[in-house]
């Protein structure tokens, strides 16, 4: 099962994600939190990535939950939230084992995520810290240039957007946005009347997250 995330972007690549449509995902997790936040994010970000860097996605998002054997099905899968997150230890091994095998994970902080998820993705990778990326990563410089890092989307803390990543034998397999929310500014704009200037950076760095993923040129 887990070789099946290599084959699925083998695929996406060699016959051409603009090819081919994938579907990518929603990760649904334990604990409480609200993983079903921003309900209009990824559908808008798959159609502003179809629109303008010539992406085949499925126009649907699909919900899997942490544990299941359908994540492999996925090379993209996107986590938010505001509250607690608690993984099983059939959710650590299941999300490890899709991570070490070629699957990504974006998570997106929605205010309130961070002790959590920096806590359960220790259980995952416990030889692995998190670690601010630069802005000369390449995940910031994909068809859309980022050369300070993230947008700023919305205001928390009085604190900078940054990007943190979990590096796992050189590859980059888990890419989380703090202080930033881009999911909220991948919203329907009648949810939080973001300005579209601060909307159109969101989708960008979104799709400049997407882009990576599926080329990973590291």
């Amino acid at each position: 099962m887990r070789n099946l995330v290599y084959i699925i972007i083998h695929i996406g690549l060699f016959v051409g994600i603009h090819a081919q449509q994938v579907k990518i995902a929603k990760l649904k997790y334990g604990g409480g939190g609200d993983w079903y936040a921003n309900k209009t994010s990824l559908p808008n970000l798959i159609n502003f990535c179809n629109q303008n860097i010539g992406t085949n996605l499925n126009k649907e998002e699909d919900v899997v939950e942490v544990g299941s054997p359908e994540l492999f099905y996925y090379p993209f899968v996107h986590m938010t939230g505001h509250g607690n997150v608690s993984f099983t230890s059939n959710d650590v091994q299941n999300l490890r084992n899709y991570l070490i095998s070629g699957g990504f994970l974006h998570i997106d902080d929605n205010y309130g995520l961070d002790k959590f998820i920096r806590r359960e993705m220790k259980k995952v990778f416990p030889e692995l810290d998190f670690v601010e990326l630069p802005f000369t990563h390449p995940i910031y410089h994909q068809k859309y240039q980022f050369d300070k890092g993230l947008p700023k989307v919305h205001e928390h803390d009085n604190k900078p957007p940054q990007g943190f990543g979990l590096i796992y034998q050189g590859k980059l397999v888990c890419f989380y946005s703090y202080e930033c929310d881009l999911g909220n500014g991948w919203e329907d704009q009648v949810i939080y009347n973001d300005p579209e200037p601060i909307r159109q950076l969101a989708l960008r760095m979104g799709a400049n997250i997407l882009s990576f993923a599926f080329l990973r040129e590291e």
